[in-house]
Parts: C-alpha cells; structure tokens; sequence
C-alpha cells in the first residue's frame, strides 16, 4: 500500500517555512506510513530542507516540492478571498485534495481563509450544514476533551449546535475508541433555563434526539471542561475560540509563573532542582503545543489547521493529527 500523501502549506504561519518544513520532516520521521508534498516558494523550502539535521534526513525522500505561490494576504476577508484572491500555496494544497493527489492538506493560515476555500474547493458531506472546527483540550484524566466549535461559525442555530454534538461524537468513536462518548453543551450555567436561545433549543432537541452512539450529559460550564467528564463539548465559534485562547494563555502564564518562582532565592532553586522531573512532566501536559492541530469536521477529505505562531515542533503535531485521520478515512465516517 502506497504511503499516505499529506499536502502542506509550506507558506502559511507566522515562521512559514523555517517551521513547516522541519515539522513536516519530524512528523514523517514518527510516521513511515506517510510522505508529503510541500507547496511554496521552492528556492525557500530547498534552503529549508538542506538545514535539516543528520538524524531527518532518512526523511528527505520522502518529501516532494511543488512551486506554488506565497501566503495569502493577512487583511482579506474570506468573501475578497473567493473573488480575486491571488493563488496561492494554500490554493495548491486544496487543489491537489480536490484532485485525490493527496488524501490530507495542513495548513497554518488564518482559520477564514481556509475555511472559505476549502468548502470551495474540497467540498463538504451531503449531511452537514455547517462545518465546525475541533481541537483536544488537556484534563485531569487522560482523555482528552474535544471542543467544537473553535471559530468556523460564530452566527450558528440549534440545529447546527445538534450537528456538531454528532460529528464530535463521531470523531471521538473513531479517533479515542470511546463507544460511548460524554457530549455536552458549553453553556452560562448548568440550570436548564440558563443560556442563550438557541443553546436551550439544542439542548430541548438533543434530549429528545435518543441515541446509541454517544451520552448527551447536558449543559458543562467552562471549568467541567478541564474534569474529563466531558468527551465533547459543543458552542458557536466565538464562545470556542475565546475559551480555547484562553486556556492556552493560562498554561504560559503558569509555566512563567513557575519558572520565575523556582528562581527566587537559593532555597527555592534547590527545590525546583529536586521537583525537575515532576515539574517537566507538568508543563509537557500543559504544554499548548502538544494539541495543535485541529481539524475541519464536515468537508469531503481532511483539513487541518495548524495555530499560526507553532513553530516545527506544534506544526509536527499537526501533521501527524492529519496523518492519523486521513489514514481512517475520518471524513467519510462520519457521515451523519
């Protein structure tokens, strides 16, 4: 069977090619069922290439270049970005989806951008109205919680807050092999006449909605999201987005917080000499970059948008989530 070709939007992301390239290359390095395609400006993705390190470069036949365009313009709003948007490296990577020339695209541009071009170009399933983008969250257990929405949709309707609880669900069966994955609506408060319309009519439609295939629990807050009680949480785009930043800047704050602590006296550094093993693993688990990566649920093939500042080591994630999902044929499944 021929390895999994995964395009990447070598262009894409605050460090463009100085992070796509080595990541591609230390995710394929964990991956030797997958090669890759990157797609760019050739004369900087070569230079990229010849600095990776001896221990890549068992890798480099395994990654082909394709001249494409730059970055998309950061000040186009997805609506200019489907009338006269100049092509593009992200342009080529959907256009090689489209063309089964690849069976994953990554890209680090901004979420609207894909987003647009992607339900262009790549399409999406007969059965969803509305795509949602979804990302795993640390908790306390060791199952991750995934939200969705994370910014695709900010103006949503009940029945599409009902989508996205199936197509998480969906995921999770798939990608954690939980048969009966906790779904629950991000909400104000857990009282069943708290929150905003639509969120009460999703929740009046999912308790109706009998189902062998995931747990509808109800309404989470936001500090049930960290438990891991919750496999699924659902919310419109904006109240995901604004969740999930948060969360990631409370992780940096307290691994500075930490960090200047252990500092603070010759006591202290003793301490935090002895607590170093322990402390490692703690901020590895917080470490935002471990979870990049999230996936467009609803389009015909998968997409994946890695955060814009990961350097290689977050972009390596977020090839290898697309590696794992192209190579289960997740969009497929989960036709709803």
């Amino acid at each position: 069977m021929p390895p999994l070709r995964i395009a990447i939007d070598a262009m894409g992301g605050d460090y463009g090619p100085r992070a796509t390239v080595p990541g591609t290359a230390l995710a394929l390095a964990q991956r030797p069922d997958a090669s890759a395609t990157l797609y760019g400006r050739r004369h900087f993705l070569d230079v990229e290439l010849s600095r990776l390190p001896a221990s890549l470069a068992h890798v480099r036949d395994r990654i082909d270049v394709v001249e494409a365009g730059d970055r998309l313009p950061v000040d186009m709003t997805p609506s200019r970005l489907l009338r006269d948007a100049p092509s593009g490296s992200l342009h080529a990577c959907l256009a090689a989806l489209r063309a089964d020339e690849a069976q994953a695209c990554v890209s680090a541009e901004h979420t609207g951008a894909i987003m647009a071009l992607a339900r262009r170009d790549v399409g999406m399933l007969a059965s969803v109205t509305r795509p949602a983008i979804s990302a795993a969250i640390p908790t306390v257990s060791q199952r991750p919680c995934y939200m969705l929405d994370l910014g695709a949709n900010v103006d949503v309707r009940a029945e599409h807050l009902v989508d996205f609880a199936f197509m998480g669900a969906a995921m999770v069966r798939l990608v954690d092999s939980i048969q009966l994955p906790r779904v629950g609506l991000l909400n104000v408060g857990t009282e069943s006449s708290k929150g905003e319309r639509r969120v009460r009519e999703a929740d009046a439609l999912l308790r109706a909605h009998e189902s062998s295939h995931f747990e509808y629990v109800g309404y989470v807050e936001g500090d049930a999201l960290f438990t891991g009680n919750t496999d699924v949480a659902v919310c419109d785009g904006m109240v995901g987005n604004v969740a999930l930043k948060s969360s990631e800047g409370l992780a940096r704050m307290l691994g500075a917080q930490l960090r200047g602590e252990f500092q603070a006296g010759w006591y202290a550094r003793m301490v935090g000499w002895l607590a170093t093993p322990v402390l490692r693993r703690f901020m590895q688990e917080l470490n935002p970059v471990r979870y990049n990566g999230a996936s467009f649920l609803g389009l015909k093939a998968t997409v994946v948008k890695s955060h814009g500042s990961a350097q290689a080591e977050g972009f390596a994630y977020a090839v290898r989530r697309a590696v794992d999902e192209a190579a289960m044929n997740l969009p497929e499944r989960l036709m709803l």
